[in-house]
């Protein structure tokens, strides 16, 4: 009967263990190599929008463009773990007043790790069960990444426009140039635009992206005279 048991228990033992190796062996892979597209990728190419990927080394992209999405993503970057207390604590105020208020504004805390856990790995949505892999696939990749590769993988697999992903992507699309050649203003204007890349425009922004974007290069030189960026070595 034991013998029984343990015969049909195996099976089961077999599933968990994959289950708990899949997670591993994908950060793992792409600790060297660049995912050949993600979940939101094919979904939007899939609904018509195309894809314009294109993976480059972060030496190949413009330092102006890591100091400005740490200045407006995650000015913590380098400091949190993977994840922010501090701002998950006054996104939660904020969203509570603007509930309040009525508003019905939601004004996130997630940090780049999240984000690239999420872009990378994951589905787009807000379950709970999404939520829940995200934490643990952002755990994994602060410890086997590191801050450096996280910062390459987030700015090549961001979306900037309907179907454009990545640095290089975005600012052909937007400006007619390698990611190399951004400058502090562009940089800064591609930064504005990550919270709704299919509403804004980064080539001709309008009023609210100007404003946005003015606001995150002036940032930028806080980003450099205090060093927010210091562990992605890209002086």
């Amino acid at each position: 009967m034991t013998r029984t048991k343990h015969r049909k228990r195996r099976p089961l033992l077999t599933l968990l263990v994959i289950l708990a190796l899949f997670p591993l062996a994908g950060v793992a892979v792409h600790r060297f190599l660049p995912p050949l597209a993600t979940i939101l990728m094919v979904k939007q190419a899939a609904a018509g929008h195309g894809m314009d990927y294109r993976w480059r080394s972060l030496d190949r992209i413009s330092p102006r463009l890591v100091e400005a999405v740490i200045a407006a993503e995650d000015a913590r970057f380098c400091q949190h773990h993977g994840f922010d207390v501090e701002a998950i604590q006054k996104a939660l105020e904020a969203n509570e007043r603007a509930e309040q208020r009525g508003s019905g504004k939601v004004r996130g805390g997630s940090t780049i790790s999240q984000q690239t856990a999420k872009n990378v790995f994951l589905w787009p949505g807000r379950d709970w069960v999404r939520k829940g892999l995200e934490a643990g696939y952002t755990g994994l990749i602060e410890i086997g990444w590191g801050k450096r590769r996280i910062m390459e993988m987030y700015l090549n697999v961001a979306e900037w426009a309907p179907g454009v992903y990545g640095a290089e992507a975005a600012s052909r699309h937007w400006f007619d140039k390698s990611a190399d050649k951004l400058t502090a203003r562009e940089a800064a204007r591609l930064a504005a635009i990550l919270p709704s890349p299919r509403r804004y425009n980064a080539g001709s922004p309008g009023p609210y992206v100007r404003r946005r974007a003015a606001r995150i290069q002036a940032a930028m030189g806080t980003v450099r005279e205090q060093g927010l960026d210091a562990c992605v070595d890209r002086r």
